[in-house]
């Protein structure tokens, strides 16, 4: 484990491969030693970190064999290894701890050039932010412009996580929303509201300086990412 290379790109790759082995789907495989799951994905695709005392977790729920998982070299799995007998759902604390939030200081125009591909895909986080209740976010990134102001002001930190089921909405809380071409490849923070035509999304900016709804179709939106929180700075 001292000599394991978690920077590796490889290894999200090398963990992918060896859940592939085993026929698991992304829940199967994390959620015994994660209890946010589906931050596997994100470390699969080299966009979370793995952290030291998660990957030990793993390796010895799986009996995986280190070497591989750090060099790509020998058999995936220990000899003599039996698979785990599912216990169920384990909230480790180390996940917690263990696997940071990256930072992305990414203006609107910046995410909207990234489009129609994943918006953090080829982007390098500036740093990871360890706070346990949005440990299990996709990403903190900046806010610009007074459109939600004052529940965000310009010059915040939003921590957001991407929505797996966009079918279930909180309605009235804010989210980042991230359009297709259908709605000009629109990226912005809104308050969602339902609208009386079931297949569409109101959006609603908090200022009341900024007047008028945007409607959307749902099946314009490419992503949603509900905004769990905010961090204020008083100095830059």
């Amino acid at each position: 484990m001292k000599n394991l290379d978690l920077q590796s790109e490889k290894v999200g790759e090398r963990l992918k491969s060896i859940r592939n082995s085993l026929g698991l789907t992304v829940e199967e495989f994390y959620r015994p030693v994660m209890k946010s799951f589906n931050n596997g994905s994100s470390i699969e695709n080299n966009k979370r970190r793995l952290g030291k005392r998660l990957a030990k977790d793993i390796i010895d729920y799986y009996r995986i064999n280190p070497v591989f998982l750090a060099a790509g070299e020998g058999e995936m799995l220990q000899k003599g290894r039996r698979r785990p007998v599912d216990s169920g759902p384990q909230a480790h604390s180390s996940e917690a701890v263990e696997t940071p939030v990256p930072y992305y200081n990414l203006r609107p125009d910046e995410l909207e050039q990234r489009l129609p591909a994943d918006i953090f895909a080829d982007s390098t986080p500036e740093y990871y932010v360890n706070y346990r209740p949005f440990n299990d976010c996709t990403a903190y990134l900046p806010v610009y412009g007074n459109s939600m102001f004052p529940l965000f002001n310009s010059g915040e930190i939003i921590a957001v996580k991407e929505v797996v089921n966009p079918g279930i909405i909180l309605w009235g809380e804010a989210y980042l929303v991230v359009t297709h071409e259908q709605a000009n490849n629109m990226i912005a923070i809104r308050l969602l509201h339902e609208h009386r035509d079931p297949e569409k999304i109101i959006l609603r900016a908090s200022n009341p300086e900024y007047k008028g709804d945007i409607v959307i179709h749902r099946s314009a939106i490419k992503t949603l990412y509900l905004i769990k929180g905010k961090v204020t700075r008083y100095q830059l």
